[in-house]
């Protein structure tokens, strides 16, 4: 049977998966670790909890979050992030610019790409730089 809660592939079998593939298992990835930083940290309330985890999930926040991550990057997941960056995505919420949404979509293809790897230390390590100095709400 197939652990698809630690699913891991092999690298020419993620680089077949498209970036928006990627950014897709990102994204889940992403607003999971959001999730349990949020209820660690106290914020258990269910409106207060739903807000919060909008609030960090949203496009505006992951392209901030990139910023801070950029630098900390290796030469590969430096790859992965532009590659996620710029894939072609047609439809860009309201609420972010499109280059805001491209960032977002870089940093959510990133976090596709190392759960792949089953790289879930460096994932914890990149969403720890992203929260320091991050005050919950």
């Amino acid at each position: 049977m197939y652990d698809y809660f630690c699913a891991k592939m092999e690298e020419d079998e993620i680089r077949a998966i498209s970036s928006i593939g990627l950014a897709h298992l990102g994204d889940a990835v992403y607003e999971l670790l959001v999730r349990a930083y949020l209820c660690v940290h106290g914020k258990a309330t269910g409106k207060g909890l739903h807000r919060a985890t909008i609030a960090l999930v949203c496009a505006q926040s992951q392209a901030k979050f990139s910023d801070i991550l950029l630098p900390y990057l290796t030469e590969e997941e430096s790859a992965v992030f532009k590659r996620g960056r710029n894939a072609n995505v047609h439809t860009v919420p309201h609420s972010a610019d499109r280059a805001e949404y491209q960032k977002a979509t870089g940093l959510e293809a990133l976090f596709g790409y190392l759960y792949l790897q089953d790289q879930h230390e460096r994932i914890n390590e990149l969403f720890n730089l992203m929260m320091e100095g991050y005050d919950v709400p």
